[in-house]
């Protein structure tokens, strides 16, 4: 099964410890995993950052939410205790409970509205992403879409520049991958086809040690196989042993086949290409930077 969404492991995580005694929270949540039926491959689901499991994630929040409204109590590091609150809320909700159960509790509403506007908040609707998602899955899920749309950005002002910019683009993403040494030096080394795209070489290590044949088309069309077979030809006529094809559209499935086959040929799609521009900031500017901190247990244990 899917690992249930926080609200759902409230519940389990307060019957878990109901016998009133204080528990290591990792033997509860591995009590809570194994009691709902998880199998190893859902405990490893990774959130999209891949820094930490869905599971972990989820039912640090139950924790968290849980602890906010006094429910349960943690007296010492790693570990966690059912409070008289926390009794009466599984008491008083036979079924799930759900952070609504939780606002009854001031402690929790402060806790809830620390930073947030004054006015009352719209109710939230069944299938609102904030009831059902972790804060970190919810930014996770935001960046990701920010993301999405500047990549799309971004292929429609490529597709809108020249072929000698498009050429010193692709250098530029090269060079900051690691390729070339300099822009400059790079750039000598290619040639000028005059069709959209660039053919040329530029090397793969600052000293020039070996080279990369490199091919660029600026299309909307996808790219087909016969085009990875004439670049490979052009590999061989050049005595390159590797390449790098680049197009701001796609390839086909026998394109990809093609050059799977060859095996010297690096196949960059637009998709690809756009992530590359931002992962190495090519041709974008970062707006704001938000660092998501945690507790560093190590600085407790050492005072």
């Amino acid at each position: 099964m899917a690992v249930p969404d926080y609200q759902s492991l409230m519940r389990p995580l307060l019957e878990a410890v109901q016998d009133g005694t204080t528990h290591v929270m990792r033997e509860v949540a591995g009590h809570v995993a194994a009691t709902l039926g998880l199998s190893d491959s859902d405990l490893q689901e990774l959130l999209p950052s891949g820094k930490q499991t869905i599971y972990k994630n989820r039912i640090g929040w139950a924790k968290t939410y849980l602890t906010k409204a006094q429910a349960l109590a943690t007296e010492t590091r790693g570990t966690v205790k059912i409070t008289t609150r926390g009794q009466e809320l599984l008491a008083r909700t036979p079924g799930r409970i759900v952070q609504r159960d939780l606002e009854i509790y001031p402690e929790f509403l402060a806790f809830k509205t620390t930073g947030q506007s004054q006015t009352a908040p719209a109710a939230p609707t069944p299938d609102d992403i904030s009831l059902v998602t972790s804060p970190e899955e919810q930014l996770a899920t935001l960046y990701s879409q920010l993301l999405t749309s500047l990549a799309d950005e971004l292929l429609s002002q490529v597709m809108q520049i020249s072929p000698q910019q498009f050429e010193r683009l692709v250098v530029e993403v090269l060079v900051s991958m690691g390729y070339g040494g300099s822009v400059r030096d790079a750039g000598q080394a290619l040639g000028r086809s005059g069709d959209n795209g660039i053919d040329g070489m530029i090397k793969q290590d600052p000293l020039g040690l070996d080279r990369v044949y490199l091919q660029a088309k600026k299309w909307q069309n996808t790219v087909h196989s016969p085009e990875i077979r004439t670049f490979a030809g052009s590999l061989t006529y050049h005595r390159a042993s590797k390449g790098v094809f680049l197009t701001t559209s796609g390839f086909s499935e026998g394109a990809k086949q093609t050059a799977a086959q060859i095996g010297n040929i690096i196949l960059i799609d637009g998709h690809m290409l756009a992530s590359l521009m931002i992962d190495y900031s090519v041709g974008v500017l970062t707006r704001k930077t938000y660092s998501i901190r945690r507790v560093d247990s190590e600085y407790f244990e050492e005072l």
